[in-house]
């Protein structure tokens, strides 16, 4: 994703830079917003650990992972670093798990969703061209066409059932105790799987086809509307 920015021959130096900060302000959005309702989740279903440890605020700061913010801005997916969750303050330890999990993947699909719309909703409106309202509609477009590509590799990417991404959280309801935790004994290696996965070009194109097959269900659904 940085790379086709600075790549990109058509923009100015002044451009790329704006675009790099937009970029960089987008990823910062999403990763908060994922584990923001991953916090609002648990603490919806009792368990205030991620109160109690300040992490339900819209400061990205306290939610930014190194490696996996910059693995978004390399590649358009990654992760941020896990809210504190306590199963045992669940009523429904399981469900309350899967469920916390689900939420921050879900948010960025809602948060993709809504930047499509977005985006259908100003390629249909009539601006003047040298207008400030152009302007305006044209950056409002950079913004939101960001923030459609980061929120599907971010929520798809973190469904992958691979230690700390929410996938593997996922897995302690479908799976019986006895396998979960003999996969999670792996955990300490996840981040090197993880980077293998993001150099393989297979994987790439699995993530960028799910990507496209998402966007196209999200176009057919606002095109219901417009």
């Amino acid at each position: 994703m940085l790379f086709s920015v600075l790549r990109d021959g058509s923009m100015s130096g002044t451009e790329k830079l704006l675009s790099l900060l937009v970029l960089l302000f987008c990823i910062l959005l999403s990763l908060t917003v994922h584990e923001l309702f991953h916090g609002l989740a648990a603490y919806w279903m009792g368990d205030k650990t991620a109160k109690s440890s300040g992490r339900l605020t819209l400061n990205p700061l306290y939610h930014l992972e190194p490696m996996g913010a910059l693995c978004l801005l390399l590649f358009g997916f990654g992760w941020a670093r896990p809210v504190p969750v306590n199963p045992w303050n669940f009523k429904h330890k399981k469900a309350g798990m899967v469920l916390t999990s689900l939420a921050g993947p879900l948010s960025n699909f809602v948060l993709a969703f809504l930047a499509q719309l977005a985006i259908c909703v100003l390629l249909n409106l009539k601006f003047s061209h040298e207008g400030f309202l152009f302007s305006l509609a044209v950056v409002c477009m950079i913004i939101c066409q960001y923030l459609v590509a980061i929120n599907l590799g971010l929520g798809l990417f973190n469904l992958i059932p691979i230690p700390p991404l929410d996938g593997s959280k996922i897995l302690n309801a479908v799976l019986p105790a006895r396998i979960y935790f003999k996969i999670m004994e792996w955990e300490r290696y996840g981040f090197i799987l993880l980077i293998l996965l993001i150099n393989l070009p297979f994987f790439n194109q699995l993530l960028y086809f799910c990507e496209d097959a998402i966007l196209s269900l999200f176009n057919s659904i606002i095109g219901l509307f417009m």
